[in-house]
């Protein structure tokens, strides 16, 4: 492949993943307007986001397999159009006074397809694919900070068209803005390409998940991604809450999320960078201990406009730098072939975190008027992440076993 053509792909590429994170990271803005507007609860609308990170958990898996099966470009194309209903059903179905429920439908059900079908998983995975052995750890850092990218630039605009226009306007905008992702899915890789008769059988998929569920390895990306989703949700749903909460201006809590992306582009390549160089398991052990310590620090300083945004910018560093490593593991002990659905299956982990970092500190807000729990619960995960780590080794890649050739 030659590097204008790795360029186009990883620059097209980089633009889908920013527009596909950055619209979904931009639901936690609109917590405080429309449950202020429509009389909602904190932990009911928190429910619905969290209802879409658990359906995007189990659906990954399943996505990941058609990507396997049939190529990263026409489920993404899917997942674009997933994006577009999803969105544009969270903005009619309040407007329409169809309630709660029917919102939790579009937000959770619909968007938790579509943000499997399109997101980062699928991209990275279709990226790491595409393109030569040497550049997968860097390919991964740029799908996860293309992801950041558009948090940082795509999050901002919403919350210009929140003030602006309102949250009905907003969404609309947003639902129209998903459909550009359809064109940027061509940049993907098709159906991958059968090996011809005289290659060696490949494995299947359910060989490949067998040995990925007998290894110590899977488990532990598992549970340290399942903490991952959790510091991530909670972090990207309720800062906005608790910048309110602290008597800051809402604009903080946009600033911060923002922050964040932009920060988490550096973090995310220097992970990929490190992930070439350095041991993963000791990356990943690093990157989860220095969370803990900096929830741990911000949990116990004065609350001030500064002080959020020295947290989000350090935050954004570590924010998605467990992927490259986590990608780089999954391929270098379980191959291509089915990353997609192996990665899935990890990413499941971080999306059942995700689900309680969204819910449930929304239930914690409504039964104490505060967040300091789940301030205290972030940082005892980020340590029991690093933890879970620590005693592990990692092995060398074991090559999928090959069927003995059938008599003559």
């Amino acid at each position: 492949m030659q590097g204008r053509s790795i360029a186009l792909i990883l620059t097209l590429a980089v633009t889908l993943a920013a527009l596909a994170m950055g619209l979904r990271q931009s639901f936690g803005l609109f917590l405080a307007p429309m449950t202020t507007d429509l009389g909602w609860s904190t932990s009911g609308f928190a429910l619905a986001i969290a209802f879409q990170v658990l359906v995007n958990g189990f659906s990954q898996p399943i996505v990941g397999q058609l990507a396997d099966r049939f190529g990263g470009r026409v489920v993404v194309m899917g997942g674009a159009i997933f994006y577009a209903a999803g969105i544009a059903g969270m903005a009619l179905a309040p407007a329409l006074g169809l309630g709660l429920g029917v919102f939790t439908l579009f937000a959770g059900l619909v968007m938790g397809v579509a943000v499997s079908a399109a997101g980062m998983p699928v991209i990275v995975a279709s990226l790491t694919r595409q393109l030569p052995e040497s550049m997968r750890g860097r390919a991964a850092a740029l799908g996860t900070a293309g992801s950041s990218l558009g948090q940082f630039l795509v999050v901002p605009m919403a919350g210009a068209a929140l003030s602006g226009f309102g949250w009905h306007a907003a969404l609309l905008a947003m639902a129209g803005a998903a459909l550009l992702m359809v064109p940027l899915a061509l940049s993907l890789a098709g159906r991958p390409h059968p090996r011809s008769a005289a290659a060696l059988p490949e494995e299947t998929a359910r060989a490949a998940l067998s040995r990925a569920f007998r290894s110590r390895l899977f488990w532990c990306l598992f549970f340290g991604f399942f903490v991952c989703g959790l510091h991530v949700s909670f972090v990207a749903v309720h800062m906005p809450g608790f910048v309110a909460t602290c008597h800051l201006p809402a604009q903080v809590g946009a600033w911060s999320i923002s922050l964040i992306g932009l920060f988490n582009v550096i973090g995310s390549l220097g992970s990929g960078e490190l992930t070439q160089r350095w041991k993963r398991r000791e990356l990943l052990v690093a990157i989860y201990a220095l969370r803990a310590l900096l929830i741990a620090v911000f949990f116990m300083a004065e609350k001030t406009t500064a002080s959020v945004l020295v947290f989000s910018a350090l935050m954004g560093v570590l924010w998605l730098s467990t992927v490259p490593p986590t990608v780089s593991l999954c391929a270098r002990l379980f191959g291509t072939r089915w990353l997609a659905t192996i990665f899935g299956l990890v990413f499941l982990g971080h999306q059942v975190g995700g689900f309680l970092g969204a819910w449930l500190p929304g239930l914690i807000f409504d039964r104490t008027g505060s967040y300091d729990a789940m301030w205290l619960i972030s940082v005892a995960a980020g340590v029991f992440a690093a933890l879970i780590h620590l005693p592990l080794r990692e092995p060398a890649p074991t090559p999928p076993p090959v069927p003995a050739p059938a008599a003559a």
